[in-house]
């Protein structure tokens, strides 16, 4: 019987303990949180953000003029929040430029095409290029292409993206967008042209980045509007061949030295314990960067805000980031996690605000299974904002996501994306596009689940992540 006995009583104290874990929220800040939802449903300080830094600053293209500019604005207005912490961390990157761009089919009909270079696209020589064009329905399509059919061509790919509510096709439209130019490179191609990774049927071009290797071949490469790019098709279904000119005057110019922008509301009783939110504070520059990104900074911010606003400091410290250089490919992001993630286990829970100003109506996570209840607990209070409870594991933090490949816990907080891509890297990008009650809705929810973190007993499982195995190859 002792053997018995003690294998009764190892469970038991296993089972304590495992309880002793589990991540919870004290009743008060549940009513805390609750009074915080209904402020932020009715408070301006969001779209106020938003509306300032779109009328005052404008398009903020990562190593422009209007970067510097952004950043000034974006701290000065932390301070004026009330952010008892206010300061910058360095981002350095290649700095992209762009100057002037025109396209035209010359034959067999003469036609002027709306046209955006890409982010990381070099110029054409002066003059611009020639050249007929060789059309792929997709990027695998151009991937699976011999180079006789490419050689001394402008490349078309010619992916139509639809409108979705979680956005999720927009993955394979920029497929082509990031990869394309590179392969068409590499195949011998004269240009690269794409139809633009937008839902619309505005005739305005939707620009973004592509990626080349270092030391490898490069082309020039541009988007078009979805309606030239219906015009084009058409002519590539006819007998004769198309012959289009592309003259880009853009590339890079040197190397730019940037930096994250952070405000932070310090904890009362565990200040070095942080929950992250934030934005990224760049954008291309046809427009404004209303909702690319400029609502996700302000979403942040006016969530701190009103938590700053408290009669009481929250346990752990809020900080608000907004991101350097997110277009091309996450560059604060990156940076932040390289200055930040040797002390992981302390940034408790992220979450970043980059998908427009459409409602949330998701939350995903990627928390410890132990944490899962306080999640619960969240949505008990976000539920009549219509939010549903996402997956758990799921969670990929947009810029937190490096730090969550360092070990950070993570949310989604995903927005309805239906006109999101209308809009998204065109003209068209400006501050009408957002509707202040959805903003408000969005602030409410950021503003209740970084309280409620910050206020939890126990954490959601950020821990330095286990280096991966050597390989056995």
């Amino acid at each position: 019987m002792k053997p018995l006995l003690a294998a009764i009583t190892a469970c038991l104290t296993l089972s304590c303990a495992h309880a002793a874990e589990l991540t919870r929220i004290p009743a008060d800040a549940i009513a805390t949180a609750t009074a915080l939802r209904e402020r932020a449903l009715t408070d301006p300080t969001a779209y106020d953000f938003v509306a300032g830094l779109t009328t005052e600053v404008g398009q903020r293209l990562a190593g422009s003029a209007n970067d510097q500019r952004g950043r000034d604005w974006v701290a000065a207005r932390f301070k004026a929040l009330g952010f008892d912490k206010v300061w910058t961390e360095p981002v350095s990157y290649p700095r992209w430029v762009r100057r002037a761009e025109h396209a035209a089919i010359v034959a067999p009909f003469a036609q002027p095409l709306a046209v955006s270079a890409l982010g990381n696209s070099p110029g054409t020589p002066k003059g611009g290029v020639r050249g007929e064009v060789v059309m792929f329905k997709d990027f695998k399509a151009l991937q699976q292409a011999d180079a006789a059919s490419v050689k001394g061509k402008i490349v078309y790919i010619a992916y139509r993206m639809h409108a979705e509510r979680d956005g999720h096709d927009y993955g394979p439209a920029t497929a082509g967008r990031s990869g394309g130019p590179a392969v068409a490179a590499k195949l011998g191609a004269l240009a690269f042209v794409l139809r633009s990774a937008g839902s619309d049927s505005d005739r305005l071009p939707h620009t973004g980045v592509t990626a080349f290797a270092p030391k490898e071949a490069q082309l020039p490469a541009a988007a078009i509007s979805n309606p030239d790019a219906d015009l084009l098709e058409r002519m590539l279904g006819g007998a004769k061949s198309v012959t289009l000119h592309l003259d880009l005057d853009c590339g890079i110019d040197g190397h730019y030295s940037g930096a994250n922008v952070i405000g932070q509301v310090t904890g009362s009783e565990r200040p070095e314990e942080i929950v992250d939110i934030g934005g990224h504070l760049d954008s291309w520059d046809p427009g404004t960067g209303a909702i690319d990104d400029g609502a996700g900074v302000a979403i942040a911010a006016g969530a701190a805000h009103l938590i700053s606003t408290l009669p009481q400091r929250p346990k752990r410290s809020i900080r608000v980031v907004a991101f350097a250089n997110e277009e091309a490919g996450m560059i604060g992001g990156k940076a932040y996690a390289a200055a930040h993630s040797a002390e992981v286990g302390k940034h408790v829970l992220g979450a970043e605000s980059d998908f427009g100003a459409g409602r949330i109506w998701k939350l995903a996570s990627k928390v410890k299974p132990e944490a899962l209840g306080a999640i619960d607990q969240m949505m008990q209070v976000l539920g009549s904002l219509g939010v549903q409870r996402g997956p758990n594991g799921a969670a990929h933090g947009g810029d937190f996501g490096s730090m969550g490949e360092a070990g950070m816990a993570l949310l989604d907080l995903t927005q309805d994306g239906t006109h999101y891509f209308d809009w998204h890297h065109t003209a068209n990008d400006t501050l009408d596009k957002i509707d202040p009650k959805d903003l408000n809705q969005n602030v409410a929810v950021y503003a209740v689940f970084a309280y409620l973190a910050a206020q939890a007993d126990g954490d959601f499982g950020s821990a330095a992540a286990a280096a991966p195995a050597p390989s056995t190859h």
